[in-house]
């Protein structure tokens, strides 16, 4: 018993800390589905979102400040494809990741010149930031909205994506992206829809994170995304229920080695996880089997 009240605050935050990554991951296994790119300028996009919600804190009250942070997130997300990925769309896909790369730098030192690179206090949102008591553990009421939360977004994503018009059409050009263009369907229209969705659930993933780690850097992005990217690639990049999953998976064993006592190795096991699956089962836990053309 003692060992689990020990232990019980490192188990919700890892809970979590997952449904946080998986929030981003699902970005990640979005625009890779649809467009076989690795969009590494989203974990930058989660970072940016959190810097706009320290500028607009300071100025405005939180629960305008809250709608405004997610709708310029998306108009972010949005941007990025229209300026940096539509151009590109017959280029090879070595110039797509070059320029997805080019766009995280950008992010990174657009935001180290703004802030000067000093740290910026996220702002403590109420009834969310508060601290609530879970069988004896302290831990913040975010801990426990952000699993429902998450669940709660996936359910409503998968709906969509299963029986909506564009959900339909963004399945199509996942399994087909030339057929789809020549069975008329709108190619960049959902693509765009694509960002829009990643970067909405990027921005509601950056209220849950910050409110949990309240430090903002140019570089609080990073570590989140490629964790998020390790969490999309061992559930199967492309496929949704496997990023939420393997999000979780990640997030509880981090804090759970972090509870051992092994903060140092807490990051180092992530990758090595990524090592690991890539090695046993490179599709990942629930990837198809890709065939190329001829």
């Amino acid at each position: 018993m003692d060992f689990v009240h020990a232990n019980l605050p490192y188990l919700l935050s890892g809970i979590s800390v997952g449904g946080q990554y998986a929030l981003i991951a699902i970005g990640y296994t979005m625009v890779y589905g649809i467009l076989r790119l690795i969009n590494f300028a989203h974990g930058d996009v989660f970072m940016v979102a959190g810097l706009i919600m320290v500028y607009l804190s300071a100025s405005l009250p939180i629960y305008i400040a809250i709608p405004l942070v997610i709708v310029l997130t998306v108009a972010l997300g949005f941007v990025i494809e229209k300026v940096a990925y539509q151009p590109l769309r017959s280029a090879p896909r070595m110039s797509v990741m070059i320029s997805a790369i080019g766009v995280s730098y950008l992010l990174q030192n657009l935001a180290l010149y703004i802030t000067g690179g000093l740290n910026q206090n996220y702002p403590a949102i109420p009834w969310i930031s508060d601290s609530v008591d879970v069988f004896g553990a302290t831990t913040k009421r975010v801990t426990l909205i952000t699993p429902v939360l998450t669940i709660v977004l996936v359910l409503v994503l998968v709906q969509l994506i299963n029986h909506t018009k564009i959900g339909m059409a963004m399945r199509a050009v996942s399994k087909d992206f030339e057929t789809s263009r020549l069975m008329g369907i709108r190619i960049n229209s959902v693509i765009s829809t694509t960002f829009i969705i990643g970067s909405f659930l990027a921005a509601v993933g950056s209220l849950l994170y910050f409110s949990n780690y309240p430090g903002v850097t140019p570089t609080a992005g990073a570590m989140p995304g490629l964790k998020a990217f390790v969490a999309a690639v061992f559930g199967g990049i492309g496929s949704i229920p496997g990023a939420v999953i393997g999000a979780f998976l990640i997030g509880i064993c981090e804090n759970i080695i972090k509870g051992l006592g092994l903060t140092t190795f807490s990051d180092a096991f992530t990758f090595v996880l990524l090592i690991v699956i890539l090695v046993a089962k490179p599709t990942g836990l629930f990837g198809e089997k890709a065939t190329d053309k001829v």
